[in-house]
C-alpha cells in the first residue's frame, strides 16, 4: 500500500528559494525580515571556544580527563550517581538496551510520536519495537496505551521527553516495577528539565541524553547515559569502548599501563575530550541557557493564545520544561490551507521552522513491516499534521523574537478561513 502521511512530507523551503517570494509573497508587501533567521543557532562564546581551544594545546584529544570532569559534574548538576559520555545520543539508547540484556524477539515499548534513534536502537537487538500513541495534550507517552500494550514478552518502556517536557512518570514507573520491566528515558531534549521538584535524569532505570548541535547543551555531536544502577553503569561503560576492561584509557597515563582485556564483543561509542570541554562550558551555563529560552516562550505564549487558529504548548502543573521545542499547533479547520503551505509562507517571511516528529508508523519502513496505516495511532498522527516549531535559541533577539511573532500573525491572517 503506497501511501504518505500528507502533503506535510514536503521538506521545508531552504532560504534563497527564488520561487518562494514569487509564489508565496503575502499582502504584495516585503517579508517581515530582510535576513534569514535559522530555526536553530547554538550559543557558543568565547568561554567555549577557549575551553577547546586549550584540550587542544593540551595534546589529550580523545577520551581522558575532561570526558571524566564532564560526566562528574553531570552526576552533579543533575543528581545522578554514575554518567557514561558517548558520541551520540542513539548510542546512549543503545547502551542502555545492551546493559538490560535486551535479546532477539523481546519487545520494547515505545511511542510512534519520536525520531529515528528511538525505534532503531530497538531494531539493532532484532527485537521488536512496540509502538503505542501519545497523550493529546503533550504528545508524551499516553500511560494508557502503555498499560494496555504490556505482554510477557515486553522487557522495556522507552519514554520520550518531547521538546524537553517530561513525560507523566508516576503512572510509567508504577507500569515498569508492576510489570519487572526496565524504564528507559529518551531525554534527548530534557535537560534540565524537572518532574515535580526531580531533574531529568533521576527518575528512569537508565536515561540517555543527546548533546547534537540543537540541544539545549551541545557537544555537536554527542550524547550521555545516566543511571544509578551500578551494574548497569559498568557494562555499558565496557561495551562502549569495544567491550575493553572498566577504564581502558587510563592505559595512556602515568595511572595504568599496555595491558588490557577484552571481555566482550562492544562498541566504539567514546566521547572525546575535545567534544567534553565544549560540554563542559555549556553546562555551567544551562541555568542561563534555559531562563533565555522561557523568556522567548512566554512573549510567544502571550501573542498567541488567544488566537482561535493557534494552539500554544500545554505544560501540566507541576512540570518544568526544558523548551527545546516550542511546538506551536494550527487549527487547520480554521485555516484555508495546510501546514506545508504555512511553512513554506514563514520561508518566504525569512523565519526557519520545523517539524517534530513524522510518527514511525508513517515512514515506509515502519509501514510496510508492519502494515501500519495513518490511523492505527490516531492522536499522533492527527496532531502531526499541525504541528510546526518555531525558532527558540538563547542567542535570539527582542527584534528576532518580534519578527517571528509578526510572521506568524501576518501568515495566520492570511491564510484564515473567512
Amino acid at each position: 500500500m503506497n501511501w504518505r502521511c500528507s502533503q506535510s512530507h514536503e521538506p521545508l523551503d531552504l532560504p534563497g528559494d527564488p520561487m518562494i517570494a514569487e509564489r508565496l509573497a503575502l499582502d504584495g508587501g516585503q517579508p517581515v525580515r530582510a535576513d534569514w533567521l535559522p530555526f536553530h543557532r547554538p550559543t557558543i562564546e568565547d568561554d567555549d571556544v577557549s575551553e577547546v581551544v586549550e584540550t587542544l594545546r593540551s595534546g589529550w584529544l580523545t577520551t581522558g580527563p575532561r570526558c571524566k570532569r564532564f560526566e562528574e559534574e553531570v552526576c552533579s548538576y543533575l543528581g545522578t550517581k554514575h554518567a557514561l559520555a558517548l558520541n551520540s545520543g542513539t548510542a546512549a539508547l543503545h547502551l542502555a538496551l545492551e546493559a538490560i540484556g535486551l535479546e532477539p524477539g523481546d519487545e520494547v515499548i515505545i511511542p510512534t510520536y519520536t525520531f529515528a534513534a528511538t525505534g532503531e536502537a530497538v531494531l539493532y537487538f532484532d527485537a521488536r519495537p512496540v509502538l503505542v500513541d501519545v497523550d493529546q495534550r503533550t504528545l508524551n507517552l499516553d500511560p494508557h496505551a502503555v498499560a494496555a500494550a504490556v505482554t510477557e514478552r515486553t522487557r522495556a518502556i522507552v519514554s520520550v521527553d518531547i521538546g524537553g517536557l517530561p513525560c507523566d512518570y508516576d503512572p510509567l514507573v508504577g507500569l515498569a516495577r508492576e510489570g519487572g520491566l526496565a524504564l528507559i528515558d529518551d531525554a534527548a531534549h530534557a535537560i534540565p528539565a524537572r518532574y515535580h521538584g526531580r531533574m531529568i535524569g533521576t527518575i528512569a532505570d537508565l536515561t540517555a541524553l543527546s548533546f547534537y548541535a540543537t540541544k539545549p547543551l551541545s557537544t555537536g555531536e554527542g550524547g550521555m547515559l545516566l543511571t544509578d544502577n551500578p551494574d548497569y553503569a559498568e557494562r555499558a561503560a565496557i561495551m562502549s569502548l569495544h567491550g575493553i576492561s572498566h577504564d581502558a584509557w587510563k592505559r595512556y597515563t602515568a595511572e595504568g599501563n599496555w595491558y588490557y582485556e577484552i571481555v566482550a564483543p562492544g562498541f566504539k561509542y567514546n566521547m572525546t575530550d575535545v567534544a567534553a570541554a565544549l560540554g563542559l562550558r555549556q553546562l555551567a551555563k544551562q541555568d542561563r541557557l534555559l531562563a533565555a529560552r522561557m523568556a522567548i516562550a512566554a512573549r510567544y505564549d502571550a501573542a498567541f493564545a488567544a488566537a482561535p487558529e493557534l494552539e500554544v504548548p500545554f505544560v501540566p502543573d507541576g512540570i518544568e520544561t526544558s523548551w527545546h521545542l516550542y511546538v506551536l499547533r494550527l487549527n487547520l479547520d480554521r485555516l484555508a490551507t495546510d501546514r506545508a503551505q504555512i511553512a513554506r509562507a514563514l520561508a518566504a517571511e525569512n523565519i526557519g521552522v520545523s517539524v517534530h516528529f513524522i510518527p514511525l508508523h508513517c515512514h515506509p519502513w515502519y509501514r510496510e513491516r508492519y502494515g501500519f496505516t495513518p490511523e492505527s495511532f490516531p492522536t499522533a498522527f492527527h496532531e502531526y499534521q499541525r504541528v510546526l516549531s518555531l525558532p527558540i535559541f538563547p542567542a535570539m533577539t527582542d527584534g528576532d523574537v518580534d519578527d517571528v511573532i509578526a510572521a506568524v500573525g501576518k501568515v495566520i491572517r492570511h491564510y484564515r478561513r473567512s
